[in-house]
Parts: C-alpha cells; structure tokens; sequence
C-alpha cells in the first residue's frame, strides 16, 4: 500500500499544478455543487428547429400528389432537421384516374384530403386550419393533383381559379416574408397568386422530349410571372418574394436527378427561414 502511495502521490500533485481551465472558464457552483468542466464547454443552446407545412393534393401523379416528389421532400425536411406537418384541402377530386391505364375511371369519386392521408401515414391536418403564424415555411409537391384540385390550371389555364385555402395560404406566408417551396407544376399556383413572382418549371423548349411539359413556361408568363430556365437538379430562388422553385418531374430523367433538384429547393427553403 505503501508503494502505491508513493507513486501516486507525485502525479497528483503535478496534475493539480496544471489547471486544465483558466480561473474564469471554471464553471460556478450550482446549489453547492460545481458542475462538470465540459458543462463550460458544452453549454451552447440547441437551435430551434424550422417548422414547414407540407401541402398535398392528393395520392398519385395523374390525379393527386406526385409521391415521389413528396416523398424527396419529406427526405430532405427530416435531415434537415425541419418539424413537418402536412395538410391538404377537404375537397372532392377533380376526378379519378386508373393510372394502370392512365384514363378516367368514370364511376369512382375520391376526397383530396383522404387520398393525401396515405403519403401522411394518416398524420394530416384540413388545409383549413393551416396559419403562417404557426410555421416557418410551406412547401408544395407537384403532380396532376395541383393542377386539378389545388387549381383549375389544368383545364383552363391562364384562366385558372386557385382553391380558396391554397390561395389564402400563399399569401399568408408571402405576406409574412415566409418562404415558400414548389415543385413541378407546382409553380403555377404561386405565379396566379403571387403576381411578378420568378419561377422555374426547367426548360422552355421540349428538346426532343427531354422537357415535355415545356409549354408550361408561357402559361406562366401569360399568368405575369417570370419563368427562369433551370435544369432538373438546380432551384431558382426569388429573393424578393421568398419563392424557392424546382422542376422536379416536369423533365424526363433518372430519378436521382429529380430527388437532387428537390434536395436544392428544400435546402433553400431551410435557409430562408433563418433556423
């Protein structure tokens, strides 16, 4: 015992003599007891996390919500740290398409709000009750689903009514300076709604089927909007109006380009809401 002694007694006493903090780093005594020095270290607030609202249309591409779209946005918001909730209006659909044969199926009737329930898991909110004040950001996927039950832009165009909710929510969230994230087709709801608003649907040529929804770039010129050419994995940004956009499925490609240009729009998204 006494050799063990002997030899620790002369290494504690260098390492007292070596302060591993400077006096006024030591941590103060928190009811009579001095917490850990890595407390000092370590005592950072955590940052708040980016609360986005995701707006569904629907449950599949010809006639409701994109769900791979939604699906890369839901992605990029949970590594992103963002706090999601999704909503969509309770509205019946424009109509029902077999998309095993990409036709109307004339006998069926679907509910907007139910059909968005399966991308949701079933955690989804009425379009209703959705407030900018309670969010730092609104995202909107595309699919037929927003041109045919957030908007009538697919049959008439230029000439097209916004839902009443869609459209009470983007100006919310403009009004706030919050921004706004939308992809595909999309867009278009921002450029009726938003009037000067800058948006990409990509290209405006079809470029021997790369771009088949080109036309949509007049359209939204015809809207008073101005449309910006960009490729599949960029995002336009419009720093006026907070407006984050990308074409997504409006081009023919790999799917692993379509989930990067989503990745750009959500991460600026993120960024312009400071958190």
């Amino acid at each position: 015992m006494a050799a063990l002694r002997a030899l620790l007694v002369p290494r504690l006493a260098a390492a007292s003599a070596i302060d591993p903090l400077p006096e006024l780093l030591r941590p103060l005594p928190v009811h009579g007891r001095t917490p850990s020095p890595h407390a000092a270290l370590h005592g950072s607030a955590p940052r708040p996390r980016a609360r986005v609202a995701l707006v569904l249309s629907g449950c599949g591409v010809y006639d409701g919500t994109e769900i791979h779209e939604a699906s890369a946005i839901l992605v990029h918001l949970s590594r992103g740290g963002a706090e999601v909730q999704i909503f969509a209006p309770d509205v019946r659909q424009m109509h029902v398409i077999d998309h095993t044969k990409g036709q109307p199926s004339e006998s069926e009737g679907r509910n907007v709000l139910t059909e968005s329930a399966r991308i949701a898991r079933g955690k989804i909110s009425d379009l209703a009750q959705l407030s900018a004040a309670n969010h730092d950001a609104a995202i909107f996927p595309g699919g037929f689903g927003a041109a045919k039950n957030l908007s009538t832009f697919a049959t008439d165009g230029k000439d097209c009514k916004v839902n009443k909710d869609v459209e009470r929510v983007l100006k919310e969230f403009h009004g706030a300076g919050k921004p706004i994230g939308l992809c595909c087709i999309a867009p278009v709801l921002a450029a009726k709604v938003l009037r000067g608003v800058e948006v990409t649907v990509g290209h405006e040529q079809e470029e021997g089927g790369k771009w088949p929804y080109a036309g949509t770039a007049e359209a939204i010129k015809a809207l008073g909007a101005k449309h910006c050419v960009k490729g599949v994995t960029e995002a336009h940004v419009d720093q006026k109006n907070k407006v984050v956009t990308t074409p997504a499925f409006m081009c023919e490609t790999a799917l692993h380009h379509i989930y990067d240009g989503i990745g750009a729009m959500v991460k600026k998204v993120l960024e312009l809401t400071g958190k």
